[in-house]
Parts: C-alpha cells; sequence; structure tokens
C-alpha cells in the first residue's frame, strides 16, 4: 500500500504535488489550531458568551480586508500569496505559544494567523481551478479538499493523545502547527505557475454577480455563528475538554475524506444549485439541534446530537466550493476570478465581524437558543436565494427544450 502511495506521489505533476503538499501541512496546522482555540481563550482567559462574540472582531477583520490585501499584493503570482500566507499562519501560531496570559498579544497573533488564513482561502480556490480542467473544477476541488481533511487527522490525532494522556499544554499544540504551516509555505514557495499570475484588478465589482455577493454574505452569518456558538455551547453548558474536540474533528475528517470528493462529484453532475438547496435544508436542521438539545431529558443522548451536529456542520462547510464554482461559470473574463472570490471572502466577513457580537449579547440575554433560531431563519434565507441559482448554458439548454 505505501509502495502504491508513493508511486502515485511520483506520477504527480510536479506543481500538483507540491500544492497537494502544502495543503496538506496546512491542514495539519489547522487541525491542532481549531480543536483547541475555544478552550484555550476559555480556559486562560474566562471569557463569557458576550466577550467570546466581541472577540471574533479582531479574528475576522483581515477576513473583511481579504481583497484590499490581494489587491496590495497584485503584483505577486498567486502561488507566492498562498506561501506567505502559510508563513503567517506559522508564525502566529508560534507567537500565541509563547505570549502567555496577555490578552493584546494574544490579539496581535491571533490576527496575523488569521490574515495568513484568509488570505489563503480566495488563492486556494484559484490555484486549484488552474491545475484543473474546465470541466473537473468541482472534482479538482474536491480532491484538495479531502487531502488537507485527510491530513487534519494528523493534528487532531496529536492534540487527542497529548492533551488526553500525555496533558500537553497549548504552547506545545500552537507550536506544533506554527512549524507544519512554516513547512508548508516552503512548498508553496517552491511552486512554478505562470498562468497563476494573473495582472488582476485590485477590485472587481459587476451587477452580473449579485447573485454571489448575496449567497457570500449569507454564508458569511450562517458560517460565523456555528464557529463561534457551537464550540461554545459544547465548552459552556456541557463542559467538554479540546480533546473531545479533536476527536470530532476526527470524526468529520475520515467522513470528509469520502464526503469532499462525492460533493464535487455531486457539484459537476447535479449542478450547484440542487448542492446549495439540500445545505440549506441541513442547515437548518443542524440550528434545531444546537438550539433545543438540552431540551432533551436524557444528557447523553443530548451529546450525542450535539456531536453529530458539530462533525455535520463541519462536512458542510466544504458545499463553499459550490459557490465559488458558480462563480466560475459567470465569470465574464478568467482575471475576474482570484479577486472576486476576494471580495466574496469580504462580503461574508462584512457580516462575520457583528454577528458574533450580537449572537453573544443575544446568548447572554435571552439564552444560547435564541442564537440558532436567528441563524435557522438565516438557512431559510439561503435555500430561497440558492433557487435562484442558474447556469448560462444550462439556462439556454432549458430554453432550447421549451
Amino acid at each position: 500500500m505505501i509502495s502504491t502511495f508513493i508511486q502515485r506521489c511520483r506520477g504527480l505533476e510536479r506543481n500538483l504535488f507540491l500544492f497537494l503538499a502544502g495543503m496538506a501541512l496546512l491542514g495539519v496546522s489547522s487541525g491542532m489550531f481549531e480543536t483547541t482555540f475555544n478552550n484555550y481563550v476559555s480556559d486562560t482567559f474566562n471569557l463569557g458568551a458576550d466577550a467570546r462574540g466581541m472577540l471574533e472582531f479582531p479574528r475576522e477583520l483581515p477576513g473583511f480586508l481579504t481583497a484590499l490585501f490581494a489587491g496590495l499584493l497584485f503584483f505577486l503570482a498567486e502561488t507566492r500569496i498562498a506561501g506567505f500566507s502559510a508563513l503567517g499562519i506559522g508564525l502566529g501560531m508560534i507567537g500565541l505559544a509563547w505570549i502567555g496570559p496577555h490578552w493584546w498579544a494574544m490579539l496581535v497573533f491571533l490576527t496575523l494567523w488569521s490574515a495568513g488564513s484568509h488570505l489563503i482561502m480566495p488563492v486556494r480556490s484559484s490555484v486549484t481551478m488552474e491545475l484543473a480542467a474546465s470541466t473537473q473544477r468541482g472534482r479538482r476541488m474536491g480532491q484538495i479538499a479531502a487531502t488537507a481533511i485527510a491530513a487534519s487527522i494528523v493534528g487532531c490525532s496529536l492534540v487527542w493523545v497529548t492533551m488526553r494522556w500525555l496533558h500537553a499544554s497549548y504552547s506545545l499544540i500552537f507550536t506544533l502547527g506554527g512549524l507544519s504551516a512554516i513547512i508548508a509555505s516552503l512548498f508553496l514557495f517552491a511552486m512554478r505557475l505562470p498562468n497563476a499570475h494573473l495582472q488582476r484588478p485590485k477590485f472587481v465589482w459587476r451587477g452580473r454577480y449579485w447573485l454571489y455577493y448575496v449567497l457570500a454574505f449569507l454564508f458569511g452569518a450562517r458560517k460565523q455563528v456555528f464557529i463561534t456558538f457551537g464550540p461554545w455551547v459544547l465548552i459552556r453548558i456541557f463542559h467538554q475538554p479540546a480533546w473531545i474536540f479533536a476527536q470530532l474533528w476526527i470524526a468529520a475528517a475520515i467522513l470528509g475524506v469520502f464526503f469532499q470528493p462525492a460533493l464535487g462529484r455531486a457539484i459537476d453532475r447535479f449542478g450547484e444549485r440542487t448542492v446549495l438547496l439540500v445545505d440549506s435544508g441541513l442547515i437548518f436542521l443542524v440550528c434545531a439541534g444546537y438550539g433545543f438539545a438540552h431540551l432533551l431529558p436524557n444528557p447523553t443522548l443530548a451529546l450525542a446530537l450535539l456531536y453529530a451536529c458539530f462533525v455535520g456542520d463541519n462536512l458542510l462547510f466544504g458545499v463553499n466550493m459550490a459557490r465559488d464554482t458558480y462563480l466560475s461559470k459567470i465569470v465574464e473574463q478568467p482575471d475576474h476570478l482570484a479577486p472576486t472570490l476576494s471580495l466574496g471572502i469580504t462580503i461574508n466577513h462584512a457580516v462575520s465581524m457583528s454577528i458574533p457580537t450580537v449572537g453573544g449579547l443575544m446568548w447572554m440575554k435571552y439564552g444560547h437558543s435564541s442564537v440558532f433560531i436567528a441563524t435557522a431563519c438565516v438557512a431559510l434565507l439561503m435555500g430561497v436565494f440558492s433557487s435562484m441559482v442558474r447556469l448560462p448554458g444550462r439556462q439556454q439548454a432549458a430554453n432550447s427544450k421549451q
């Protein structure tokens, strides 16, 4: 099996191999950070739901500025931007590892980590699509996503083993994750992909893309509630430790290895509209689980439901690739793709910066269920706008049949 894997790696085109290696190492880093950050701020700073919500403003501010960053770096190849993004992730995590319980220093390194994490999102999508044939972009994005998810199992496993049985500190976890991201930057810097150096404008806004902008906005609201308050339900109401989140991420990663490629194939076969509609319905169910699991008379059953919501929601984040492939099929010019993806991230982060603060205040005043009831309404809006997705080729085919 190992020899077969090595032979397949040797058969990969050089740039694809380097990109896969970089995304895998970033997956390890992400697995270590995402499973521990909420417990880290809870244990280190003892935050309430309102303060936790407000923390998302500095964490998400770099996402809001993604289009600006991408514009300022327009002279760089996108593979270079990916390398610098990975470097920022690594240095941010290592900084968090060694600052101690200092609030303002934590905010600085969290922002650095966030800048790298957010800037690499549109670049990852555009480079991935550059490495794929036009008819197989969904498939290629699924393969890249599956690689990163599979690699995150390594990071999650390290968290699980070292924190559950060896009582490792957050400093050790963040140091290992940071080093993994820095090594990833070396692979990305080594890429040579001339077509990924787009002479892109600093900012692209077209009325033709309005539906993509709306979907990005709604995804930002849905995303941030679950990133911020989904784990907070498990931490503050059900008192779950960091290694539990590592186990849940491992479960999501194992399922994701199969789910992400299947999702990519579903996009290619059934179209973005169908995939996005199904996503909206499933998000509504996840909201119901998070909001009302505590009412179940059996605490074990309630925890099992919340675990399922956490894993399911992590898998559904992958549906964002359907929005990206939808945009790639309606762009007027190829060089609109990367800056519009960046703008989409900026739009969803405009709401991401404010929603957690509002959600935290709602939690403190009305209880955590109110946050997820409001998010269920967002899921319904996502369904309405997803039903409007139409692709030019398919629309023309439908009209010709009529």
